[in-house]
């Protein structure tokens, strides 16, 4: 009798030990990026295979660049030109679906990979308008007529070597305003700061890298001539980035960002002639922007 209670009792011990081995099996493993600010993490969720999608606005500002123009009868450099952005005013464009495209902005999508890394595509819409009138150092020439047709040059005319020059709007307005735009893929890496005890609001950091294409809309005029002109393939872009991303729910987010980057381009529509004039440029670029996001 007492062996047959033990055999019992082995039987019974051995199939609960089995159904608690296959039910820790059937368990998925949360898997949880380590971050840099803890050892231990508080979330209880992992956003691996989550994808996200977010749209804000920002402000850009633009360190001193050289910007060389080429053409028939030409060939000149402006260097250490200035430039700023042009940030809409406050208005419902800002909200309003039919205007959105109109203020400096930025849209993203992305996909985690892993917890703590996603992938992401995006388009950041910023504007640049070079500081007229302005002084700058100018080295090339510049023939009496220029392009083809010929465009008068008048009293800007001459060979120059590193001279100073006042560039006013008769000789040239330069813009990207519709805009410089910024086509990237990127790789973030988020490092959780602080999450509430209901885990649902959270406060994390955000570190990227960048690069993809520049297409800008560049609205020139060279000596009185030029257009608005229409999107090109210009060049190319590299960047970092570093921010903040707030959890109001574990969907729902907002974030600022700043970004530093730089851009080379080297097929600028200048005057509407495209197979014979063009410029090229090289910028160095801050910006920062604030979005509101949402994570499926």
């Amino acid at each position: 009798m007492k062996r047959t209670s033990i055999l019992i009792f082995a039987l019974l011990l051995g199939r609960k030990l089995n159904a608690q081995e296959n039910i820790a099996k059937l368990t998925p493993t949360v898997e949880i990026g380590k971050s840099l600010f803890s050892n231990t993490s508080k979330r209880d969720f992992s956003r691996k295979g989550k994808v996200y999608i977010h749209w804000g606005w920002n402000f850009s500002w633009y360190d001193r660049s050289d910007i060389t123009f080429k053409g028939p009868g030409y060939d000149f450099t402006l260097k250490n030109v200035t430039a700023k952005d042009r940030p809409s005013k406050i208005s419902l464009d800002y909200i309003n679906p039919a205007q959105l495209t109109t203020p400096q902005f930025d849209f993203r999508f992305g996909y985690f990979f892993k917890d703590n890394y996603s992938v992401s595509i995006g388009w950041d819409h910023m504007k640049y308008v070079m500081d007229i009138p302005q002084k700058v150092t100018i080295d090339g020439y510049i023939n009496p007529s220029v392009s083809n047709p010929g465009i008068t040059t008048g009293n800007y005319a001459g060979i120059y070597k590193n001279q100073q020059l006042e560039v006013k709007d008769d000789m040239l307005t330069f813009e990207h305003t519709d805009g410089l735009n910024y086509v990237s893929a990127e790789v973030e890496r988020y490092d959780d700061i602080w999450v509430a005890k209901n885990k649902k609001q959270m406060l994390a950091m955000e570190t990227g890298v960048g690069a993809g294409f520049v297409i800008p809309r560049s609205d020139v005029r060279l000596f009185g001539v030029g257009e608005n002109n229409f999107w090109n393939f210009a060049g190319y872009g590299v960047s970092i980035k570093a921010g903040l991303k707030f959890n109001v729910t574990r969907k729902l987010y907002f974030q600022n960002v700043t970004k530093a980057g730089y851009i080379d381009m080297d097929k600028i529509h200048t005057t509407g002639r495209n197979d014979i004039d063009r410029a090229m440029q090289t910028i160095r670029f801050l910006e920062n922007y604030t979005a509101i996001g949402y994570q499926f």
